[in-house]
C-alpha cells in the first residue's frame, strides 16, 4: 500500500498546519525601505499578499478602504491583494511613489523612477540612515498564496510588538542586503517562514476571525466531518458515509455543516480537493493525471474539468499537458 503524500502526514489533524503549508513564494519581492519623514507610498501592485515589518521608527498603512493601521517598530502588517493601499509616516502625506504591478516603481504622475531611490542591494528610499526602516515582502504571482489561505484572511491584518515578537528580524536584516549566489531561495524561504509565524500568532488570538470552517471544527459532528475531509480528500467520500462516520442522519449532517461552514459537505470537498490539486501542480513534475488520482478524481480530464467549473480556467500548468484528455 503507498504511503500517504507527505503534505498529508505533515497536516493530519492539523487543520491549521493544513492551511499555512499554503506559502511558496518564487522569486518574491524583498526589499529594505529607508525614508525620513515626511514619506508616502502608493501600493497599487496587485499582489496577493504583502508583508511589512517595522524595523525602526513608526508609520501608518492606509488601505482605501476600512480602517488605518499604525505601526511601531517591531510591530507587522500583512495585505492582502488586489486592493491599492497606501503606506506613509501619517495618513494624508501625499504619495511621492507608485508601486505597480511586477515591482515596477513610477512617479505619481506615471514617470518611472528609474532606480532613483535605489539605495544599495535590496534598499530603497531616501537615504540609508533613514530614521525609518520596513522590510517588505512581496509574492507577486497568484500561485505562490493558496486560495484558502487568502480567503481565511481580512484584507489588512496587523500584530503589535506587545503580542508577538519576532526572531527572524535580525536575520531579514541580515540577508536582505546579501548579493550571493542562491540568495533569492534564500529570501523566499525566510519570507515564507515569516508568514507562516505571523498568521500563526494572529490566528491564536481569541478574537481571530478565523474562517466559519475553522471555528466548526469546534462542533462535535461538522469537526469529525472536517476532519475526515482534511485528512484522506481523496476518499470517495458521500454525503451518507461522512454522516454515518459522524453518528448523525445524513439530513442533520449537511444542515449542520451547511449552517456552520457556510456551503454544503460537497461544495467544501470539492474546494479543498481543487486546493490540493493547485498547489500539487505548482510544485511538482507529476502529471496532472497522478495529480487527480491523489486528491479523489478519476482521470486528469475529470480534474480539469471541475478546476474549469468552479474557478472558470484550466488548472495552473496544464495548457501543454499531455494526459488531460485520459
Amino acid at each position: 500500500m503507498d504511503a500517504p503524500p507527505r503534505s498529508n502526514m505533515l497536516t493530519r489533524g492539523d487543520p491549521l498546519a493544513g492551511l499555512l503549508e499554503g506559502p511558496r513564494a518564487r522569486g518574491a519581492l524583498m526589499i529594505r525601505a529607508c525614508f525620513d519623514p515626511p514619506w508616502a507610498v502608493r501600493v497599487e501592485d496587485r499582489a496577493p499578499l504583502t508583508v511589512m515589518l517595522m524595523v525602526r521608527g513608526e508609520g501608518w498603512v492606509v488601505p482605501d478602504e476600512g480602517e488605518h493601521v499604525r505601526l511601531r517598530a517591531g510591530d507587522l502588517a500583512i495585505a492582502r491583494g488586489p486592493a491599492p493601499y497606501t503606506c506613509a509616516d501619517a495618513p494624508g502625506t501625499p504619495a511621492q511613489a507608485l508601486i505597480l504591478p511586477g515591482g515596477e516603481c513610477a512617479y505619481p504622475d506615471g514617470r518611472l523612477l528609474n532606480g532613483s531611490m535605489d539605495l544599495g542591494v535590496r534598499t530603497w528610499g531616501d537615504r540609508l540612515d533613514g530614521s525609518t526602516v520596513v522590510l517588505i515582502g512581496t509574492y507577486l504571482m497568484q500561485g505562490e498564496i493558496s486560495g484558502r489561505l487568502l480567503d481565511a484572511l481580512p484584507p489588512l491584518l496587523s500584530l503589535t510588538s506587545d503580542v508577538w515578537q519576532c526572531p527572524l528580524t535580525p536575520l531579514l536584516m541580515e540577508e536582505i542586503i546579501r548579493d550571493e549566489p542562491g540568495q533569492e531561495v534564500v529570501l523566499d524561504r525566510m519570507l515564507d517562514l515569516l508568514v507562516i509565524a505571523a498568521l500563526r500568532a494572529w490566528f491564536s488570538r481569541p478574537e481571530a476571525a478565523a474562517p466559519a470552517w475553522y471555528r466548526a471544527l469546534a462542533d462535535p459532528v461538522v469537526g469529525r466531518v472536517l476532519r475526515l475531509v482534511q485528512d484522506d480528500p481523496a476518499h470517495s467520500w458521500t454525503v451518507e458515509s461522512l454522516a454515518a462516520k459522524a453518528g448523525v442522519s445524513r439530513a442533520a449532517m449537511a444542515r449542520r455543516f451547511s449552517d456552520l461552514v457556510g456551503e454544503p459537505p460537497m461544495t467544501y470537498l470539492t474546494g479543498r480537493r481543487l486546493a490540493l490539486a493547485a498547489d500539487r501542480l505548482r510544485d511538482t513534475e507529476e502529471t496532472i493525471g497522478a495529480i487527480a488520482r491523489q486528491v479523489g478524481y478519476g482521470s486528469a480530464f475529470a480534474l480539469s474539468s471541475a478546476f474549469k467549473r468552479v474557478y472558470g480556467v484550466s488548472p495552473p500548468g496544464t495548457s501543454h499537458t499531455g494526459d488531460v484528455g485520459t
